[in-house]
């Protein structure tokens, strides 16, 4: 069953979910919308990355108006993390074998089993006209990526059913967001992140790598180099240990 005010529309096969609920916010579609495609032909990830999309896993994208000021837009994405993190830890045998890695995966035993595409766009006051957040799950398949382990998740259920689980999450936490802002949301990132002081190589950024310190205020990661803090606010993990 679903929040009150979310629809849920379930696709045999969509080239993507994401650019559905991006035609659907410039259309005018109100917040609460979800898309759920069985299949995607053309699903993509982080920087334009090709996502592959069997049958069986989750591939589903969720419409918000938050209304916040665009340097908001990297907190939805953690925000969806948390929700992400606690609807796999319903299902999940092992709850505590999953970990969220900055900004945007879903971890069990360190392998990757999940990720989440946030895209926005901006009115014309620079604020957030509309949030798309495209989150796929590895339910029942865990397709090889080149610079990743990947897994699935420790029990599986049908997408859709997966997809109401998680619906629940986000709503939960958006009303959160709402009312108290982003503070409950880092601090329950932190406890499903990796533990202070974890060696962390990053992708791309400032610096190459270093220590975990933790998340600031607005949701940049604070990495310890050289006895230094650097806050990286654009760019990904690429390793962890």
């Amino acid at each position: 069953m679903l929040p009150p005010g979310w629809r849920l529309e379930v696709h045999a096969a969509l080239p993507s979910t994401s650019d559905r609920i991006a035609a659907a916010a410039e259309a005018g579609e109100p917040a609460g919308l979800a898309v759920l495609a069985l299949e995607q032909t053309a699903g993509r990830g982080r920087s334009g990355r090709a996502w592959s999309s069997p049958p069986g896993n989750l591939y589903c994208s969720m419409l918000l108006r938050p209304g916040g000021p665009a340097r908001e837009a990297a907190q939805w994405s953690l925000l969806a993390g948390v929700a992400l993190a606690e609807a796999a830890a319903e299902i999940d045998p092992e709850p505590a074998a999953l970990r969220l890695k900055w900004p945007n995966d879903l971890l069990r035993h360190g392998a990757k089993c999940a990720g989440i595409l946030a895209e926005s766009a901006l009115d014309p006051e620079g604020r957030l006209a509309w949030l798309s957040l495209g989150i796929g799950v590895n339910l029942a398949h865990a397709p090889a990526l080149p610079d990743h382990r990947t897994t699935c998740l420790g029990a599986a259920e049908p997408p859709d059913t997966f997809a109401a689980r998680l619906i629940g999450r986000l709503d939960h936490w958006a009303h959160r967001h709402a009312v108290e802002g982003f503070g409950p949301i880092r601090v329950a990132w932190l406890a499903l992140g990796p533990p202070p002081g974890t060696p962390i190589t990053l992708r791309e950024g400032p610096v190459e790598g270093g220590l975990f310190a933790g998340l600031a205020e607005d949701g940049a990661l604070l990495l310890e180099r050289d006895g230094a803090l650097h806050s990286i606010r654009s760019g990904e993990i690429h390793r962890l240990g």
